[in-house]
């Protein structure tokens, strides 16, 4: 509520100032709405759980949010944890390709064809 109240005040704002400025003739400056319409994307289900890792192959998935210097040893911890603490489940740490937007399909060939799970973010 106060969001559109704050808009609306923006609006008439802008409005009285174009109509000072520019004496009702031709507008000075175009507004947009910035209100998006509340359409829900497809929505695709998460995979199912493991029932348990032992013996599984998780992929550590770095984004690169940040570049190759933000935080990896994140993962190296994570990777290391495991295998001190259970040493049946292979940690596989990989950085994706390109920037953070940008798709990668090779590695996430990979990570469906030899991985049972990954964790997939910034590493940091």
């Amino acid at each position: 509520m106060r969001r559109k109240l704050l808009f609306c005040c923006a609006v008439i704002v802008v409005a009285a100032f174009t109509f000072a400025c520019g004496g009702g003739s031709d507008p000075l400056i175009t507004v947009l709405n910035p209100i998006v319409e509340n359409k829900m994307v497809d929505r695709i289900p998460l995979s199912p759980r493991l029932d348990n890792i032992n013996g599984k192959t998780i992929y550590l998935v770095d984004i690169n949010w940040g570049g190759p210097d933000a935080a990896y040893s994140v993962f190296e911890e994570m990777r290391d944890w495991f295998a001190k603490n259970n040493p049946s489940v292979n940690i596989v740490i990989r950085r994706k390709a390109g920037m953070y937007s940008a798709n990668d399909p090779a590695l996430w060939k990979e990570i469906s064809e030899k991985g049972n799970a990954a964790v997939i973010g910034i590493s940091g």
